[in-house]
């Protein structure tokens, strides 16, 4: 707790990875020169292999599973799908042994080369005001309720050894506008609605209320094409009236092959001070070099900063 905060820290946020990862891109985070690592779920279908080799990463990390991450496991639909022997393989618990500490969801990490903690939402969350999977919940953490799923968070986050807090889940807070485009608004019939988390958004704001300095939260599964329309993008990035980033790293497919080479893509946030200063999408190409990137949001406006939203 004595220790000078950093100056300044380069983070990187792994959005939905649907089995698209590979050696290279551990190889493409050391050459970025990133200080720390945020997954926010759905690596693949309950995929194990793919969970195992992130796990091997070594670089600091955390980590929220997402629905995918449970695809055969929660659901009554989902267990009828299962490719393997349920009564021999847990693979949800397998996937929690192979994180170890490093998952989050409905726990934190504190980092104290950082001088900050974070905290993860519900694991494996679907999304939307409907509680869903009340089983599974129930049985795995002893949760019936978006009321006591947001209980879980906040006491996850009275407990962080730091005051500033980046908060983590597979999908986003609700509270971040109901249009089809908006950064967790729901794109499929009947268009429209937001499709956040209520207990999400209940922790956030309770977390905030203990004092707690909170500069980015960051997540996924709301992917960036819209099934809607294909003339624009999902907004990617949002702001609170506190200065919190809201950050949707679900930019899928995360890895392409072009004329060069595979290209794959991270979404970096720079913290000076424990404040964003700098959130951005990049592409890196098969030599590790930045090809393409695009800023989302920067707290030093220029003629080229990509506009954002204001909603909560």
């Amino acid at each position: 707790m004595n220790e000078a905060k950093q100056p300044s820290l380069k983070i990187a946020v792994v959005g939905d990875v649907h089995d698209q990862w590979e050696r290279a891109d551990a190889q493409a985070l050391h050459a970025l020169g990133v200080d720390l690592v945020l997954f926010v779920g759905d690596f693949g279908n309950e995929s194990i292999a793919v969970v195992e080799a992130i796990a091997a990463l070594d670089l600091p990390k955390a980590i929220v599973l997402g629905n995918h991450d449970c695809w055969y496991t929660a659901s009554p639909w989902g267990r009828k799908k299962c490719p393997y022997n349920r009564q021999l393989e847990d693979r949800v618990s397998d996937q929690l042994k192979l994180l170890s500490d490093t998952h989050v969801g409905f726990g934190y990490l504190n980092f104290p080369q950082f001088q900050l903690s974070v905290v993860g939402a519900r694991p494996f969350s679907w999304g939307g005001p409907i509680w869903q999977n009340g089983g599974f919940y129930r049985d795995r953490y002893g949760v019936n309720s978006f009321t006591e799923s947001a209980d879980k968070i906040i006491a996850a986050a009275q407990k962080t050894a730091y005051e500033t807090v980046i908060f983590m889940g597979h999908c986003g807070p609700q509270g971040l506008g109901d249009q089809p485009e908006d950064i967790c608004g729901k794109d499929w019939n009947p268009l429209g609605g937001d499709f956040g988390e209520p207990d999400f958004r209940a922790a956030i704001l309770a977390t905030r209320e203990q004092g707690k300095q909170i500069p980015l939260v960051t997540f996924g599964h709301m992917h960036h094409r819209l099934r809607h329309t294909e003339a624009r993008l999902r907004e990617a990035i949002t702001q609170d009236n506190q200065g919190t980033i809201y950050l949707n790293a679900a930019r899928v497919p995360r890895i392409i092959t072009t004329a060069t080479g595979k290209s794959r893509n991270f979404s970096l946030v720079t913290l000076e001070n424990q404040t964003v200063i700098q959130a951005s999408l990049v592409w890196v190409n098969h030599q590790f070099k930045i090809e393409s990137e695009e800023i989302l949001y920067t707290s030093r406006p220029s003629a080229a900063q990509i506009g954002y939203t204001n909603r909560l």
